[in-house]
Order: C-alpha cells, then structure tokens, then sequence
C-alpha cells in the first residue's frame, strides 16, 4: 500500500508532462536568425531549407568561423526521431569530410536533387550521408536514419 502512494503520483505526473507539456516532443529552436547570418556573411552561397513538413524539428543551429573557413550547422530530428545535421561549409572537403565522416567513409552512390548531385556515404557505423561538393563550399547531411530521409532533406535545399 505504502508503494502505491508513491507511484501513483509519479504516474500522474509523467502523464502531465508527456501529454500536457508535450514532454516527448524534441526541443525546437528557429533556425532563420543563422541561416541569415551565414547568408549575410557571403563567405559562401547558403542553402535553405524550403518546404519542410511539420514533423521535421530543428534543435540545434550555429554558425562559426574559424582559421580555415566557416561551418554552419543545422541539427534536425526527421519524421522518424532520428537525428540528421545539415552542415555547410567553405573549409576544404579534405579535411571536413574526414572530419564529419570518419576517414573510413565510402561513397557507395549517387543521388539527384533540384541543388544538383549528392554523394551518398557509408559513414560512421550507423550513419549515412549524402554529401554535395563544388569550389565554394560543401554540403553534408549525415545522420542515424534512412538515405529516404536524406534525400527528403535534400530535395527541399534551396
């Protein structure tokens, strides 16, 4: 009986915040304000993505610079709560790939977006990413979910 007067309450309280506070949903910040700032720094053309469902959440955003270019980041939880960064960068790919990949990182195929042609990579154990290089910059999306998911994301950067 005593453990009862216990749980019940810590019940009650779990369900207030998973169904009143929306306890499980992942946190969300709004990532204009450093898409702006990236855009504004002309260090590199940014893309931005347009048109993404509701069911996709950005939970983290920054932009740095650093002695060897700039890096904006842009973590997003997709539609099936699994964690994909948007990372877009002047620094060389030689060394951000690695970097953001692993040194074992493999290109195993190519996707089409209306941004132009991603490489799709088998990254850390686990990770896939698709990643789109040219002389200004390169964008990398590497997460813990499905390339559907990726690609998802590349179709809406513009």
């Amino acid at each position: 009986m005593s453990l009862a007067v216990l749980l019940i309450p810590i019940a009650l309280l779990l369900t207030f915040y998973r169904l009143v506070l929306d306890g499980d949903k992942p946190v969300s910040v709004d990532a204009a304000p450093v898409f702006q700032q990236a855009q504004q720094a002309g260090l590199f053309p940014v893309l931005v993505p347009q048109g993404l469902g509701d069911d996709w959440h950005a939970t983290t955003a920054t932009f740095r610079r650093a002695e060897n270019g700039a890096t904006l980041r842009i973590g997003y939880v997709d539609p099936d709560k699994d964690p994909i960064q948007l990372i877009e960068s002047n620094v060389p790919s030689d060394v951000l790939l690695p970097a953001e990949l692993s040194k074992d990182a493999k290109p195993i195929g190519q996707v089409r977006s209306e941004a132009g042609v991603w490489r799709l990579y088998d990254a850390r154990p686990g990770e896939k990413a698709l990643v789109m290089a040219d002389q200004s910059r390169t964008v990398v999306l590497v997460g813990k979910t499905g390339s559907d998911n990726l690609e998802a994301l590349a179709d809406t950067l513009r």
